[in-house]
């Protein structure tokens, strides 16, 4: 995902350019033209990843409980991060969508996954 989204397609263009990205930089003062995985998920220079993991791979997507006090505490940790460079309407917005298009993947996946356990039982 990160790769097709705007901020992938801004690194995988520019991260050959020492301008753009100073590899030689820390993390913490790095001055990137676009976010690494790192700066969200390594978020002040911590290594656990899964602090500041998104909901949704942490949380077993479509299985989590949306009412659970852990699953807004990591909304409202994952819009901490993107309101760095976002306005907190960016943020809870694009969330918001992300939750949309993750029930729709759910659907179309049990939807896809009945049509091939009934071809199976027809023998195809």
């Amino acid at each position: 995902a990160y790769d097709i989204g705007l901020h992938g397609t801004v690194y995988q263009v520019n991260k050959w350019d020492p301008k753009q990205f100073d590899w030689d930089k820390k993390l913490a003062d790095a001055d990137y033209v676009g976010p690494t995985c790192q700066y969200c998920h390594m978020r002040g220079g911590h290594h656990n990843v899964q602090r500041f993991s998104t909901v949704y791979t942490s949380m077993g997507m479509s299985m989590a409980d949306r009412g659970a006090p852990i699953w807004k505490e990591k909304r409202d940790r994952w819009t901490s991060v993107c309101d760095d460079c976002h306005s907190p309407r960016f943020a809870t917005e694009n969330l918001q969508a992300l939750d949309e298009s993750v029930k729709d993947a759910g659907l179309k996946y049990r939807e896809t996954s009945k049509i091939a356990a009934d071809l199976v039982k027809d023998g195809v």
